[in-house]
């Protein structure tokens, strides 16, 4: 017996609404958008865009599941620890809301 899915169990699964919902969410865009052209690390972020340090690794995570920023390099701490700098993929986006579903246009930071 196949049972059909409602519409906020299909949204789950839309990488669109996805991308949406991490694009109104302020402080990842504010994260997103502050490495278009120069990647920064998790305590970089945190420091200049003054969100917490846990906050700011929970949003990366986010993210880089959605595939919006990449991992551009791993650094070595003088402690030895290694840590990443992230960048973003994108460099713009658009939302569009005419229509009955949402349009989201993505641009690429090409490098």
């Amino acid at each position: 017996m196949s049972r059909k899915l409602t519409l906020p169990q299909l949204k789950k699964y839309d990488i669109s609404q996805k991308v949406i919902e991490a694009l109104a969410d302020s402080e990842s865009r504010a994260i997103l958008f502050s490495i278009v052209k120069k990647g920064n690390t998790a305590a970089e972020l945190s420091d200049k865009l003054k969100i917490p340090l846990s906050s700011v690794y929970k949003k990366l995570s986010d993210l880089e599941e959605l595939t919006l920023i990449e991992v551009e390099k791993w650094m070595l701490s003088d402690k030895g620890r290694k840590y990443k700098v992230y960048r973003s993929r994108i460099k713009q986006a658009e939302i569009s809301i005419k229509k009955p579903e949402p349009v989201l246009i993505l641009v690429s930071n090409t490098k």
